[in-house]
């Protein structure tokens, strides 16, 4: 069989090959789109505090950003820490919840979890609030409310304030340093049996912290 070997074929060639370019260079360019897209709709949230689109609060400020500006405090921590203490009129989200799964895995990972932290920290194993955002949703009027968003030590605060900014939130302010940075009259209403900026501790810390707190009285 005679082999193609004339003009006609080469122009064959070369009509293939910028065929294939053509398609590589969609789907590239398709790729680059929908990559710069998802770049768009995640946010890093400490960009997002560092330029103020989501506004630092510290404690000493909060009752002022609520009373004067119209924000309502969002406490995202587990039930566990709210139960100790909570700011009286604060809407409660819980960012993560106990892991209640029961798994050979999950058991596992409950047992390790007791003997490095829990036991010291008196935290459960937790998961992340899969219904978290639609459950901010459902409790406030609108996405356009301002939610000053409060946890103990200001990181979960964190994550759920670029939850909700990622959801459409807008007007955000983040609680600097969690409630572990309060003083006794920051909140001017507190329920609970402990001190807000104490509600976070438990477990073996929770005495080590009531021996301090004694030592410090005797010393007065």
């Amino acid at each position: 069989m005679a082999t193609l070997n004339n003009p006609f074929r080469t122009s064959i060639l070369n009509h293939k090959t910028q065929q294939n370019s053509k398609i590589t260079t969609l789907r590239t360019t398709r790729f680059v789109f929908i990559t710069a897209k998802s770049s768009t709709t995640t946010s890093s949230v400490k960009q997002l505090i560092e330029t103020g689109t989501i506004r630092t609060i510290w404690p000493k400020d909060a009752s002022t950003a609520m009373n004067s500006d119209g924000f309502i405090l969002l406490d995202v921590r587990p039930r566990w820490e709210r139960e100790k203490a909570h700011v009286t009129g604060s809407l409660h989200v819980p960012m993560f919840v106990e892991d209640t799964d029961n798994s050979a895995i999950t058991l596992l990972k409950k047992w390790v979890h007791f003997g490095y932290i829990g036991l010291w920290t008196g935290q459960y194993l937790t998961t992340f609030n899969p219904e978290f955002l639609s459950q901010v949703e459902m409790a406030i009027p609108g996405k356009d409310t301002k939610l000053l968003v409060a946890c103990g030590e200001g990181l979960r605060s964190m994550t759920a304030a670029s939850k909700l900014y990622n959801g459409g939130f807008r007007n955000l302010g983040w609680l600097a340093g969690g409630f572990n940075r309060s003083k006794d009259d920051d909140f001017a209403v507190v329920e609970g049996k402990e001190k807000l900026q104490y509600a976070t501790v438990g477990g073996a810390s929770y005495y080590f912290l009531q021996l301090l707190i004694l030592l410090q009285a005797v010393g007065k």
